[in-house]
């Protein structure tokens, strides 16, 4: 328990640090683009087709079609990476899967083509309570508990053998394969995927900032591309 509080809270510590670090480095992004001499803020209103509203066109652009492809790239190089890490076989992913959703809303969005849900109900089956899962691993419950607003719904693999292997597991579907496919998920230190966490953390937290910033620029830019 000690171990999973610890690293919550350093993720969160190292994230304060990279978030605004990132900020600034955007800010030198859009400043780089600024109109010479000019005067003015990239969040104020502007007369159409002033210098000022060419500029908010121009970060917007460079939003769209420069740093998200970059993200896009280097979030892809980080899933690459995780090939050279593998299972270790600690079947905690199996006997307590997480989700932000109920067994009900899951079948729902699987009737409705959610890809990840439909293979999620296709090999999970929610515990009865909470605390029947507290019962497999009552830390990592109770960590959820003190750190999330929010409920969570546990769920567990009835493929799972008494000696922790999944006695299907040539067929297992894709979201077993590729689990973990982010790296800022908590993981336990006898996961094999738990060092690639580690290694590329840094680089994840700064992705999701980068996400998080331009995604409020883009809000808060009054101008809006018109729908023809």
């Amino acid at each position: 328990m000690q171990d999973l509080s610890e690293s919550i809270s350093n993720t969160r510590k190292k994230y304060r640090e990279i978030f605004l670090s990132t900020l600034d480095l955007i800010k030198q992004r859009v400043d780089e683009i600024k109109p010479k001499d000019f005067v003015g803020d990239i969040f104020d209103e502007f007369e159409k087709d002033s210098d000022g509203e060419n500029w908010q066109i121009a970060v917007l652009d460079m939003f769209e079609n420069d740093i998200s492809h970059e993200i896009y790239r280097k979030w892809n190089e980080l899933l690459v990476f995780r090939s050279n890490f593998s299972c270790k076989g600690c079947a905690t992913c199996c006997n307590l899967a997480c989700s932000e959703f109920s067994p009900e809303e899951l079948k729902e969005k699987a009737k409705n083509g959610d890809k990840f849900a439909s293979q999620f109900v296709s090999i999970f089956v929610p515990y009865e309570s909470k605390e029947e899962a507290r019962k497999i691993y009552p830390e990592y419950i109770k960590l959820l508990e003190d750190n999330l607003s929010e409920d969570v719904y546990f769920y567990h693999c009835p493929k799972l053998t008494d000696c922790k292997k999944c006695s299907d597991y040539e067929n297992r579907p894709q979201i077993c394969r590729d689990f973990p496919d982010n790296p800022l998920s908590i993981l336990p230190k006898s996961c094999g995927y738990y060092d690639w966490k580690e290694q590329v953390e840094p680089v994840a937290l700064m992705l999701h900032a980068m996400v998080e910033i331009i995604d409020y620029y883009r809000e808060k830019i009054p101008y809006k591309k018109e729908i023809l």
